[in-house]
């Protein structure tokens, strides 16, 4: 599979729920809801565990993803991730890096090829 990296960095070919949805496997998404459900303190169905990455043009993606502002913001300015974006960092990503160190290093490998 190729690795799909979201808007904001993260790799959405490595998230549980991106795998579950691919594989077709309810059990895989029972897992990562009660995973989920606990580590966010929230309720999560397997049913919510329906994504096929963000950059897809589906309406299948988990909860968070489909409010993102991140995902709206650069969903918006028609471009392929937030490094392409002439305010690259904004507060809402250098925000969110502070929680996903990982999409910091993996939006700055790609703005390195730029």
């Amino acid at each position: 599979m190729e690795k799909m990296i979201a808007y904001c960095g993260l790799i959405c070919s490595e998230c549980p729920a991106f795998i579950a949805t691919q594989k077709n496997d309810y059990e895989e998404k029972v897992k990562v809801a009660k995973t989920w459900s606990e580590m966010y303190k929230s309720e999560i169905k397997p049913e919510d565990i329906n994504c096929d990455g963000c950059l897809a043009a589906t309406e299948r993606h988990v909860t968070y993803c489909s409010i993102c502002e991140i995902r709206k913001c650069v969903s918006e300015k028609n471009l392929k991730n937030c490094t392409y974006c002439d305010d690259y960092p904004c507060s809402k990503l250098n925000e969110f890096f502070n929680m996903a160190p990982e999409a910091k290093n993996n939006l700055e490998e790609i703005r390195k090829s730029l």
